[in-house]
């Protein structure tokens, strides 16, 4: 018999496709302690994976979806991380403050957002940003992982038709230009952009924390 842990997990396909390039460039920033946040974690694949990948870290996944909260912690369950991985969080995005449980404040050390920035209004990541620049210490990183344009244009054909149909399916949606989002970042003090391409006409971009954000 299938037991209910089992049924409330999810499986998204393009995870298992990125998780492995996605992981390859979080290697190179991110810390080797302390706790990291994921925001809409989704299924929570990603999450046990990066937590198996990356033992010196607390990986604290959230989403705003029950049914996504239910399969992150059947994916920690199978994955018998319980012991060493928290449960999901139920965060939205736009709550402020984040309700973040003590010891992964206390330890925060980056914000990971995968496949966030494009698909949800652009006054999720603004919100995103503002708060990931109050959340983290100096020296922390906030983390985005998707497609983007870069100067206004689209970095292939592919992409401008995944942007066309994002926007057909929400007119608030769509692939974001990455000077944009480094204005918004930079407006509270993240700063020092870094990107990375990956597979599939991806970026990895991160930013630092530099100082106390303005209030």
């Amino acid at each position: 018999m299938v037991s209910p842990t089992d049924q409330d997990r999810l499986y998204f396909p393009a995870t298992e496709r990125n998780r492995g390039p996605i992981g390859d460039a979080l290697v190179e920033i991110l810390p080797q302690q302390g706790s990291v946040l994921e925001i809409a974690s989704g299924s929570g694949e990603h999450a046990v994976t990066f937590q198996r990948r990356f033992p010196g870290v607390l990986w604290q996944a959230s989403d705003p979806d029950a049914d996504h909260c239910k399969s992150i912690n059947a994916w920690i369950e199978h994955e018998c991380l319980g012991a060493q991985m928290p449960q999901a969080l139920q965060l939205d995005v736009l709550e402020r403050p984040w309700p973040l449980p003590e010891p992964v404040s206390v330890e925060l050390k980056a914000i990971v957002a995968i496949n966030l920035v494009h698909i949800a209004p652009w006054i999720c990541s603004q919100s995103l940003v503002r708060q990931a620049s109050e959340s983290l210490p100096i020296g922390g990183r906030l983390i985005l992982y998707g497609p983007y344009r870069r100067n206004g244009f689209h970095t292939s054909s592919s992409n401008e038709a995944f942007d066309q149909s994002l926007r057909e399916r929400n007119t608030l949606w769509g692939v974001r230009d990455l000077g944009d989002v480094e204005k918004i970042c930079s407006d509270v003090n993240l700063k020092s952009m870094h990107v990375q391409e990956l597979p599939a006409n991806n970026l990895m971009i991160s930013f630092s924390k530099s100082v106390c954000p303005n209030r």
